[in-house]
């Protein structure tokens, strides 16, 4: 018998579309999606079985297949799942299949087939608590017609315990629930309520697991038989569920859901496509969705909105706007202004904690010679280094090269290197000497290496930190019982990156630091948005939460710019040691794609990060109201080697 076979490992130097599929022969009789171990060239690999078929034509002898891993196959709809990721995003399938699998798999010296325990819920469910607009969402989400379906719901409206209802519903009919997050060490208070109610049906995916426990949880869940909440970024799609009932994607308006690494994918497409063909329900849950997926909910008439919060305590917080440039504002401190230090001291009286929100790690993100103008940048990526005053040294934060501070011009040997800018850990600094007896924590990237996010976040809710000092990693979906102030110390500091999705970057980021206040647990509520640029669209709507008029702004301009989602988007980029081999490869890409039609280019330039540790990185972006225009224009470019090629990317920077 002859069977074709995906292979999960890419076997040419520059893999093509067509790569994907190898036949082989097998004495006995395989069903599709069965997971096996094939030769490839000197070695072997792991494939799944596509098909099997006629013996080929031609004298040729076919290599045997060495033997199946399982008897148990994967589910029908994840083989459909990575035929359409190939398809859609023009990768190889070798590449979709070595994503989709653990690649400690083919370690099994034996079939393994382990026979699964019926677990049940340990305790009788609570009824789980739905407030009257909760139960007018959760009817809408009912009545939609569509597999795909956004949930608008404000921060602190209850998604939540729709999420629950909803994963309830599955479970009682014996099928299971993926529940999509951005980062597992940022929602531990999720995952923990979602324990309280479904026990130890509950299975976690995420990177920091060993091979040894993500192959051990895929053949779990391979074999199971009952229901389960797998929980986990986007991973976690790829979870194989026979019985699989529900997608559920919180926090869907975030960066993370895409793969910016090949080969490079959005969850929330991949998640749709599975919805639709399963003929299940895909949520996607937030308070900030992405202008394109509302405009697609719009249209689609899948469009829930929940804008009341769950707590009947909850409260709407005074805000107040501070223009940066209005220095009288700023006599105790050139960072913080005089009404957020005030309010900080009554609140340290008081027992109350204060969050101050800066999207900037480090304490300084410029170093430069007064006399000269010398700018210390990275001699990988010709970023600017950030000067980490702890240790005391210049860090890159692209690609973490590391160096001492100059303690003089390197070019005109001048003494007066300032450090201009701030970050976190400078802002830190300044706060130590203004409240010397606050307790006073940072949750930053930084922080995560020497401390876990958990850890501090119980020490938060203990009330044993006063001062929480924080990038976004604190902005997400954290519930702080004892938090009464946000200070977003320079709310523009996204607005000038030269990105098409900055403004939806910082309206997003607004809004989720000023969702962390307000939400019934004590009587006062406080937030201080200082900025240079107190008129910005993004800015304001954000403070008054009025998502609707920010996007009726955005998806205006956005139609003007030929920009998502009315246009397509690719960018293509090539990366050489030297600027002019790099310029000269973009060039002739550029001049094969002018040949196309349906398309728009932008002329070849330097990419946001020019210099990476590989060499020069130069770019083109191409655009197409048809997505199969942009799609056989980048095919036809299969000629060029070493493209790096990101369709739909969220971000062109």
């Amino acid at each position: 018998m002859f069977y074709e076979v995906l292979p999960a490992k890419v076997f040419r130097k520059s893999p093509k579309l067509e790569d994907g599929i190898l036949t082989y022969s097998y004495p006995k009789n395989l069903k599709k999606g069965t997971l096996v171990e094939i030769p490839l060239g000197k070695n072997s690999t792991l494939g799944i079985v596509y098909r099997k078929v006629e013996a080929p034509s031609g004298d040729f002898k076919l290599k045997d297949i060495v033997r199946p891993l399982y008897d148990t196959p994967l589910p029908t709809y994840l083989l459909n799942a990575m035929l359409w990721l190939s398809k859609y995003y023009l990768v190889s399938m070798p590449q979709v299949v070595s994503l989709f699998l653990p690649n400690t798999l083919e370690k099994r010296h034996q079939i393994a087939e382990t026979a699964e325990k019926s677990i049940k819920i340990t305790k009788k469910p609570e009824k789980i608590p739905l407030n009257p607009a909760q139960k007018r969402a959760l009817d809408a989400l009912g009545a939609v017609k569509t597999n795909t379906k956004l949930l608008h719901g404000i921060t602190g409206s209850g998604k939540t315990n729709i999420y629950l209802t909803l994963a309830m519903a599955e479970f009682k009919a014996n099928r299971s629930t993926i529940l999509l997050v951005p980062e597992i060490a940022l929602t531990s208070q999720l995952v923990s309520i979602f324990k309280q109610t479904f026990s130890e049906n509950i299975v976690l995916i995420h990177s920091k697991q060993t091979e040894k426990t993500r192959r051990n949880t895929f053949e779990k869940l391979l074999h199971s038989k009952t229901p389960k909440i797998v929980i986990g970024p986007r991973s976690a799609l790829f979870a194989p569920l026979e019985n699989l009932g529900l997608v559920i994607i919180d926090e869907a308006h975030e960066s993370t859901y895409f793969q910016d690494q090949t080969p490079k994918y959005s969850a929330l497409r991949l998640a749709s496509f599975i919805a639709k063909t399963k003929n299940i329900s895909c949520v996607l849950g937030t308070a900030t969705p992405k202008v394109e997926d509302y405009f697609l909910a719009k249209s689609k008439n899948s469009l829930v909105t929940l804008k009341e919060k769950a707590k009947e305590t909850a409260i709407k917080p005074k805000i107040e706007i501070i223009d940066f440039k209005d220095r009288t504002k700023f006599i105790e401190n050139r960072y913080f202004s005089s009404p957020l230090l005030s309010k900080i001291h009554e609140n340290l009286e008081h027992g109350r904690q204060t969050l101050i929100y800066h999207n900037r790690r480090g304490s300084a993100p410029l170093t430069i010679c007064e006399n000269c103008g010398f700018e210390a940048l990275c001699p990988n990526c010709f970023l600017p280094l950030t000067l980490h005053s702890d240790s005391y040294r210049l860090i890159c934060h692209s690609c973490g090269h590391s160096e001492k501070v100059p303690v003089s011009c390197p070019n005109c040997k001048h003494s007066e290197i300032i450090h201009k800018g701030f970050g976190t850990k400078l802002l830190e600094t300044e706060l130590k000497k203004l409240f010397k007896t606050a307790t006073i924590a940072r949750f930053d990237g930084d922080t995560e290496k020497s401390a876990t996010l958990d850890a501090l976040y119980e020490e938060v809710r203990r009330g044993e930190i006063d001062i929480i000092i924080g990038t976004q990693t604190v902005a997400k979906g954290l519930d702080l019982p004892n938090l009464a102030t946000v200070g977003i110390v320079q709310a523009d500091s996204g607005l000038s990156l030269p990105d098409y999705s900055s403004e939806e970057r910082t309206f997003d980021l607004i809004n989720q630091v000023l969702g962390r206040i307000g939400r019934g647990h004590i009587e006062e509520a406080d937030a201080f948005i200082q900025t240079y640029h107190p008129e910005s669209i993004a800015i304001k709507t954000a403070v008054d939460s009025d998502y609707e008029a920010f996007y009726e702004y955005l998806i205006k301009k956005r139609k003007k710019s030929h920009l998502p989602p009315f246009f397509y988007l690719a960018k293509i980029s090539v990366v050489y040691k030297t600027e002019k081999t790099a310029l000269s490869k973009i060039k002739e890409v550029y001049k094969a794609l002018k040949k196309k039609e349906n398309i728009y280019l932008s002329a070849p330039t330097p990419a946001f990060h020019e210099r990476l540790s590989t060499g020069y990185n130069w770019q083109i972006v191409v655009k197409s109201a048809n997505r199969s225009s942009l799609t056989d224009a980048i095919r036809s470019l299969e000629t060029f080697p070493n493209l790096r090629i990101s369709l739909d990317p969220p971000s062109l920077l």
